[in-house]
């Protein structure tokens, strides 16, 4: 829980690094090196373990299937915040999130949702909803497409539940977390590689873009997704997208700290709603590891 916990607060700082970024980075090459360098990261520190898990069939079709959420994620979701704006990109992504882990978790395997989740997580929805209605961000009038932005952000909330499942599926399958991030991200990055190589050009502009596409790529998506992986060994798909609508709490405080945006009384009680949805859930009784029988 407290790995997930941590994993939420570095995704937070994303929007923050990200804005210091020159308008010629698009997009599309901010996703594209973020998940390619650090998915690249994640595999050879776990080479061996991930080469095994690409290589069971157990759990390869896992593997493969949470890449492509890997894959259309970080292309989606900074696309999302550039078209529609910084805080509905944000409030779509993040928040359709945990309602596709559910719906995956009731289809694939017929899983009850529980009334404490139910009731969390829409709390924590509405939460998100007021906190992007009382940010006031400079960026997040500059939307130039807001239904394809929100079309984009859904885009993103799928494929982050879709590689949350995978790999809650992966680790159920006896493989350690390592390995299954290591082999789910690896594969995702080398899909990114082409991506990466047409749009990516501007952030070699200066040692500032480069310096700040590194930290993105280290903090945010390396380390996160090991402390990630730690999280999925126990929690269910749906519990952890839940938990890491905290992301958007560090990311306002960051926001009105460093880059001097305002939040009004409207975004402070979605900052509270959230905090409070994230903790009874945190502090509810967790089920057994997912990877043993209900």
């Amino acid at each position: 829980m407290w790995a997930l916990i941590l994993a939420s607060m570095l995704w937070g700082t994303t929007g923050t690094a990200a804005s210091f970024l020159p308008d010629s980075v698009s997009p599309l090459a901010v996703g594209a090196s973020t998940m390619t360098i650090g998915g690249l990261l994640l595999f050879v520190v776990s080479a061996r373990p991930a080469l095994t898990a690409v290589r069971a069939s157990s759990s390869r079709r896992w593997l493969l299937i949470g890449a492509v959420g890997v894959f259309i994620y970080p292309l989606a979701f900074y696309s999302s915040m550039s078209l529609a704006g910084v805080a509905i990109g944000n409030v779509v992504s993040l928040g359709t999130g945990p309602v596709f882990a559910a719906l995956l978790e009731w289809i694939v395997e017929r899983r009850k949702l529980t009334l404490r989740w139910a009731l969390c997580t829409a709390v924590a929805i509405v939460g998100v909803i007021l906190l992007a209605l009382g940010s006031h961000r400079d960026d997040a009038s500059q939307g130039t497409s807001p239904l394809l932005g929100i079309g984009l952000g859904v885009a993103a909330g799928l494929a982050y539940a879709l590689y949350t499942y995978a790999s809650s599926r992966a680790i159920g399958t006896g493989q350690p977390s390592r390995a299954v991030m290591g082999g789910m991200f690896g594969l995702g990055a080398i899909a990114l590689v082409p991506v990466l190589l047409v749009f990516g050009a501007p952030l070699l502009q200066s040692a500032t873009t480069v310096g700040i596409a590194a930290y993105l790529a280290l903090g945010p998506m390396f380390v996160a997704y090991l402390l990630f992986g730690v999280g999925m060994r126990t929690l269910r798909s749906s519990t952890a997208t839940t938990i890491t609508l905290l992301e958007p709490v560090v990311a306002t405080i960051l926001a009105v700290l460093v880059v001097g945006e305002r939040l009004e009384l409207l975004g402070w009680a979605g900052l509270i709603l959230i905090l409070g949805a994230v903790t009874v859930l945190a502090t509810a009784r967790q089920p057994r590891s997912l990877g043993q029988s209900p």
